[in-house]
């Protein structure tokens, strides 16, 4: 072991890392099993019943000691299939022959590359399970103690020094048992995590450590699941200079197939009964969160937390708080709505319209010359009751809540945010702990200095990177531009198709509808489509920048899909709300594009046509969003379980390799935020339009957090936890649709609604509305159509504005100008009277600061006195690193360059 130690020691000079040491006589040649070094298993404690049962299901290698970290896949075909042979008898023909096929270069890479994860220090273990055409190899992958240590240390990782209860509070929760209302949303679930203090590890004071007598336990399954594939990662199976590195590149090239941790046992309990704290982790997950009967209960964050890690952790964490706080908003919208509706009978232009019979002839809503008629208002009735449930007193009222609530969100959830990541230990994280990605670790030109750390890591020059930002800039911009044509396609076909529409005596009085419900269904299904397309694109551009950090590379990608799905998803409903039937013109002056005339809104106004875009966009896409989620994995699962178990005995049961090999590739959280993010951008951006978005949203969340718990814990690989200190870029982009709703939804009370118009026509000729829609209406100048018609405008008979409209745009621009003004002062106002950091948090920093002070006070009288006891003097130079004891508190201090940093995570989230 002493040996090894000097091995390992020696690497961490080297430039390259572990990966560069020749450690052949750690692990054996042979493909299939590999040595395990004696002292390991000397000290490795026998498996408990439950272990041994896990080994029964394939968590661990054959001798039942050691734990399967990590499983690589790849699939041959059967060289006697009759797809090998025709393959064979092409090469032969097209004259291949010479040159390597395909397979043979994948067998290559292959075996370098396992060849330097033996070289690493991993051992491995191989499983071969034929189906008759192919045979599916599964290699089991294993980190020793001394790879575990290692890494452990290169990547930050903190081990507990003290474990404590971990009380989670919460104040629905607290509010209830107040109120002694019984909680129905309250679970007790089994075998709760503990919280622990925790420091950065050392291997020098591993016997400081919480559990460091028992090496098989130390290091959770999420930490080596993470060590293993930092090495995957960086591993090389080719020249470093074609960026032949790493396990993704190797499945991109079709050498291996999958490469996933495994899950802990099925999902599903056993048939004979079995207490609830012997539940694996997976089960308790299911039982307790994923199943659909608990649509109603708290999420069990720290169990999320411990089994796939914080990233995920914290998505559920802000999923669960953004749809408990849709409540209050689905409520209030709800009953805006009801307002609406109750008071439809009252609303006295609805009434004129609907009683008005033939007194008012309208002006055709397309070219007379090419058989568009003259209609008549009434014909409008329907549609004038349904524009006042989304225009009326209430919807000016909704707009300035959902303002107020979307800026409340935020600040509890930063509150939450800080809270978490106290508690969960990830507070500095991506100041201090985050290190390179592997991918750029792998590809980066050159290794320099780390002015923070004073370490040298992979570097890539700022410039280059600036300069391919500015590239993939551009092709952003191309992208955009292409989606304002498809909205400009969208635009000409709902002129187009509404001609014949009004042509035609069946349709006519539906025109405006159809062609509008149609071309909403049309602008969706190119919405779908060139988000897919562009996502790919966004990918390969980011990958293209070289992010030093996971953090940036993922921000990155972020800002580049979504600016583009805002326009995606936004510039149809911007362009219903702000600027059509603005640049009409008149009976006579008509302006018109391409020899079309210019788009007017429908028979019911500008707002029910935008209330109607809403609805199809956005309840549509969360229709097609779940449906996929349901049925798409099924399919998955279903095709990828078939192909698997072909040729395989049915009486043999698979092993836990083979079951997790037959669920689908887990694509991470990029979707999901996506997706509530868009959608928070309908329901806050728009509210005005449609006061039961955030019903809408609130029933489609709570299906969501079903389905996404469910594809997590059963449908999906596990993925590799990762670490986060928050939910990222996300925040800022949620951040600046708030402040962009609170402006649009002014300009759509002021512009697109007819509330500013109706309150000063109440001001100036009366206040009950008698004759407004006869006011709202021009005659058309003489002699510009065949009759006399009418069209909604303010204007004169010779077509010029009158006063009214001068004086109602003058209103307008003030109230955007006083409505924003309020909104903004009433959210800083928020911002100011709900601090980020709750104060309980504040003062338990604190006291962690004043704990810092005693201990460096403490490990400066035993530096100078040279007494012994507090920390064991370590050959490697961590002199700067202690442990001290401060009543029954464990804390731990790092002095560096002057600096005291202190970390003892609290269990008050």
């Amino acid at each position: 072991m002493n040996a090894m130690n000097s091995i390992l020691s020696k690497a961490k000079t080297e430039k390259n890392g572990l990966a560069g040491i020749a450690l052949d006589s750690y692990g054996s040649t042979d493909d299939s099993v590999a040595f395990v070094h004696k002292d390991s298993l000397s000290e490795n404690h026998p498996p408990s019943p439950g272990d041994l049962h896990a080994a029964e299901q394939g968590i661990y290698f054959r001798d039942g000691h050691r734990r399967i970290d990590f499983v690589l896949v790849f699939e041959e075909e059967d060289p006697g299939s009759k797809k090998s042979k025709k393959k064979k008898k092409k090469a032969v023909e097209s004259g291949e022959v010479k040159e390597k096929s395909p397979e043979e270069k994948n067998d290559q890479y292959r075996k370098k590359f396992l060849n330097n994860l033996r070289k690493a220090g991993c051992e491995m273990e191989e499983e071969i399970s034929s189906t008759g055409k192919k045979t599916i190899t599964y290699i089991k992958v294993f980190a020793s103690w001394d790879v575990l240590c290692y890494y452990a240390e290169e990547l930050n990782f903190r081990a507990p020094l003290q474990a404590h209860p971990n009380p989670s509070e919460n104040w629905s929760a607290k509010l209830l048992e107040s109120l002694h209302i019984p909680n129905m949303m309250d679970q007790e679930v089994p075998n709760k995590p503990l919280d622990y203090y925790t420091c950065v590890f050392k291997k020098s004071k591993l016997d400081k450590f919480l559990g460091s007598e028992n090496r098989d336990t130390f290091f959770s399954n999420t930490q080596r699941h993470r060590i293993v594939y930092e090495i995957l990662a960086t591993t090389p199976y080719g020249k470093r200079k074609r960026a032949e590195i790493g396990i993704d590149r190797l499945i991109d090239e079709g050498a291996f197939q999958a490469a996933y941790p495994l899950h802990d046992g099925s999902w599903k309990k056993p048939s004979h009964s079995l207490p609830a704290e012997q539940l694996n982790r997976r089960q308790v997950l299911y039982d307790y969160w994923a199943r659909w009967g608990c649509w109603y209960k708290y999420q069990p964050l720290d169990h999320i937390r411990e089994y796939f890690g914080e990233k995920i952790g914290i998505y559920f964490a802000w999923l669960g708080l953004y749809t408990a706080n849709l409540i209050p908003a689905a409520g209030v919208g709800l009953l805006v709505f009801l307002y609406g509706v109750v008071t439809m009978g009252t609303n006295v232009p609805a009434r004129e319209v609907c009683n008005s019979g033939g007194d008012f002839v309208m002006c055709p809503l397309c070219d007379e010359n090419i058989g568009c008629a003259y209609w008549n208002l009434s014909d409008t009735c329907t549609q004038a009751k349904i524009s006042y449930l989304f225009d009326n007193e209430g919807t000016v009222f909704f707009s300035v809540f959902m303002s107020l609530w979307a800026v409340t969100f935020l600040e509890y959830w930063k509150r939450k945010n800080a809270s978490l990541a106290h508690h969960w230990d990830v507070m500095d994280f991506e100041e201090e702990e985050e290190r390179p990605r592997p991918q750029f670790a792998a590809m980066a030109p050159s290794m320099e200095k780390n002015p923070v750390t004073g370490i040298k890591e992979p570097h890539f020059p700022d410039e280059d990177r600036f300069k391919r930002m500015m590239a993939g800039a551009v092709i952003i911009i191309f992208m955009m531009v292409m989606v304002l044509i498809f909205v400009l396609g969208v635009i000409m076909y709902r002129v187009l198709i509404s001609i014949p529409l009004f042509q035609s005596v069946m349709f006519r009085a539906q025109a405006s509808n159809i062609a509008n419900m149609s071309g909403a269904c049309v602008n969706l299904i190119l919405i779908m489509a060139s988000g897919i397309v562009y996502q790919k694109i966004a990918e390969k551009l980011t990958e293209w920048e070289m992010h030093r950090t996971q953090t940036e590379h993922e921000d990155s990608y972020t800002f580049k899909v979504f600016i583009f799905q805002f326009v995606n998803f936004y510039s149809s409903i911007f362009y219903i709300a702000f600027f059509k039937g603005r640049f009409v013109g008149y009976p006579g002056h008509y302006n018109r594009f391409f020899g079309l005339r210019n788009e007017a809104c429908g028979q019911g106004g500008c707002l029910v046509e935008l209330a109607q875009q809403l609805a199809v966009i956005m309840i549509g896409k969360q229709v097609i969003n779940n449906a996929q989620e349901i049925i798409v994995p099924k399919i998955k699962n279903y095709l990828q379980r078939r192909e698997v178990a072909k040729g395989m005995e049915k009486s043999t049961e698979p092993a836990r390799w083979e079951e997790d090999y037959q669920l689908i590739e887990n694509e991470g959280l990029f979707e999901e935020y996506l997706e509530m993010v868009i959608q928070f951008g309908f329901i806050t951006i728009f509210v005005a339009a449609f006061p039961l978005a955030p019903l809408f949203a609130l029933l489609n969340n709570w299906v969501e957090i079903r389905l996404d718990a469910h594809k997590f814990v059963c449908e999906v690989r596990r993925s590799v936890s990762e670490r986060a200190q928050d939910i990222g870029v996300w925040f800022n982009i949620l951040d600046a649709l708030v402040q962009l709703a609170v402006i649009s939804n002014a300009f759509i009370i002021a512009v697109t609604s007819e509330f500013l118009p109706r309150l000063l026509y109440k001001y100036e000729k009366n206040w009950n509305l008698d004759g407004y829609v006869n006011f709202t209406l021009a005659y058309s100048p003489p002699g510009s159509m065949s009759q006399e018609c009418r069209y909604k405008e303010f204007r004169d008979r010779d077509g010029s504005f009158s006063l009214f409209y001068w004086r109602l745009l003058a209103i307008r621009l003030g109230f955007v100008i006083l409505f924003e003004h309020v909104v903004f002062f009433i959210s800083r106002l928020i911002d100011i009277m709900v601090p980020d950091i709750p104060e309980s948090l504040e003062i338990k920093i604190k006291r962690e600061r004043y704990l810092a002070k005693q201990a460096l006070q403490d490990q400066e009288h035993i530096m100078v006195g040279g007494l012994a006891g507090v920390g064991e003097e370590d050959e490697g130079g961590d002199d700067d690193y202690a442990v001290t004891t401060q009543g029954r508190k464990a804390a731990t201090t790092r002095m560096d360059a002057g600096n005291v940093y202190l970390s003892v995570p609290t269990a008050d989230v």
